[in-house]
């Protein structure tokens, strides 16, 4: 089978990566010719924990190409997957400006049947937009030419991409005819050798299931900040309260970790679209409104708690020394989208503090976002060099277990605030640490 993959961010290099390592025959597709010219070099534009192998390995047995040009394969090809970005506008709906732009390609170039699947997290309604798209291109050149279009959303999580796509807990494919139901079936058969984990759904369902998917996530996370300030609140500790809920067959015990908010490129995203999808049908997503709000809120929690340490002054912070452990919005990836650290670092700023930052793969990122507004570090303990304080953003693994004496003599100051709840409180009080997290 041949198939092309439209978009070479994120989703359309692992999707066309992990096609091509199951035997399919893949070309990717992208606009952007310096990002193309390097994949084909064999340079990977993000960091996904063996993305990189994947991809010079099948680029180098042929079963994986770049081009710039979809009009030069359009007609090779079995499948095309859309998987370009839909940036937020400023009302929060999704743009599907190059969701259509892939969509009038198509009906300006096909000559024989394809399957148009829609990658991207994309509105419910989409599919018919891209459908409406093609047919008009089609009109335009006055052929008739067959093609169905399919919705298949995307699950995966950043820094574990890989193996989320080859073995999948399940795999939404919304079809509205049984020629498109049957090409997706071969496509993913050999992702189901062990367990037949595809779901066919109507094309508006398998659309609102990854945003219904998304925000429930989300919500989750926001109602355990929300648990978790409480707790600060009545004397309770938000880590036990964790572990009676979780063991809970009915509730489960992931997506239950207080912290200091959520980022990404999905889930801010993707609980605006789903607010704004409701406000255009005159319903209100009151549950997802307060989801939104206290996650806003969460970034600040940080900082807030820092302020309370210097006696509620802000003033205080005037000339301070402040290094922060974690940039990415989640650790295994150097994505800062969204993420809590860029909110941390411009409070910060704007208090008159120096800014010392580390991350064990983010570090171009954020001289990309920020510049040299803060100094950077060679690592963990390098940041800490000198710091009247310390803040834990990201739960990078290496972070976990920081030795004592080192910080001891690293630190100017004793001033320890963990934003992940990862790091062992009783350990650094008894190293004459002040330590304050989420939720205690």
């Amino acid at each position: 089978m041949k198939i092309a993959v439209v978009g070479t961010g994120y989703v359309g290099l692992v999707t066309g990566t992990c096609f091509s390592e199951m035997g399919v025959h893949v070309t990717c597709v992208d606009v952007d010719k310096q990002k193309i010219d390097s994949l084909n070099k064999g340079l990977i534009p993000i960091y996904e924990p063996g993305l990189e192998t994947l991809v010079n390995k099948n680029r180098k047995s042929g079963r994986l190409r770049f081009t710039t040009s979809l009009q030069d394969v359009i007609n090779e090809v079995d499948i095309i997957f859309s998987a370009v970005g839909t940036p937020p506008d400023e009302d929060g709906s999704a743009d599907l400006k190059y969701v259509l732009d892939v969509a009038r390609t198509i009906g300006q170039h096909i000559n024989r049947y394809v399957l148009v699947v829609t990658k991207s997290t994309v509105p419910v309604g989409t599919a018919t937009k891209v459908k409406e798209v093609i047919n008009q291109e089609l009109r335009q050149r006055g052929v008739d030419i067959p093609f169905d279009v399919a919705s298949n959303p995307e699950f995966l999580k950043e820094g574990n991409a890989v193996k989320d796509f080859t073995s999948p807990d399940r795999v939404v494919v919304g079809v509205e005819s049984e020629r498109a139901r049957k090409l997706m079936a071969r496509l993913y058969k050999p992702f189901m050798i062990v367990s037949d984990r595809l779901i066919f759904t109507d094309i508006p369902s398998a659309e609102m299931i990854k945003y219904a998917a998304n925000s429930m996530l989300a919500t989750r996370i926001s109602f355990m900040n929300d648990i978790a300030n409480l707790c600060e609140l009545v004397g309770a500790d938000v880590n036990m309260v964790r572990k009676g809920i979780g063991s809970d067959t009915r509730i489960g015990k992931k997506f239950l970790y207080a912290g200091c908010g959520y980022g990404g490129s999905c889930f801010p995203k993707d609980v605006k679209a789903l607010i704004k999808t409701a406000a255009d049908h005159g319903y209100p997503m009151r549950v997802l409104q307060a989801v939104e709000e206290v996650n806003a809120d969460q970034k600040l929690v940080l900082y807030r708690k820092i302020v309370n340490c210097y006696g509620g002054d802000e003033a205080q912070l005037q000339g301070k020394k402040v290094a922060i452990w974690g940039l990415s919005f989640k650790p295994e990836t150097d994505d800062m989208r969204e993420a809590p650290s860029l909110v941390l670092i411009d409070l910060l700023l704007k208090a008159g503090a120096r800014v010392k930052v580390y991350d064990p793969v983010a570090m171009d990122e954020c001289r990309r976002r920020i510049g040299d507004k803060v100094d950077y570090a060679t690592d963990m303990y390098d940041a800490a060099d000198g710091a009247d304080a310390l803040m834990l953003v990201t739960e990078w693994k290496e972070l976990r277990m920081p030795n004592m004496e080192t910080l001891q003599s690293k630190m100017a100051g004793r001033l320890i605030l963990d934003g992940r709840n990862i790091l062992d409180g009783e350990e650094l009080r008894q190293a004459g640490f002040e330590y304050h997290c989420i939720g205690k």
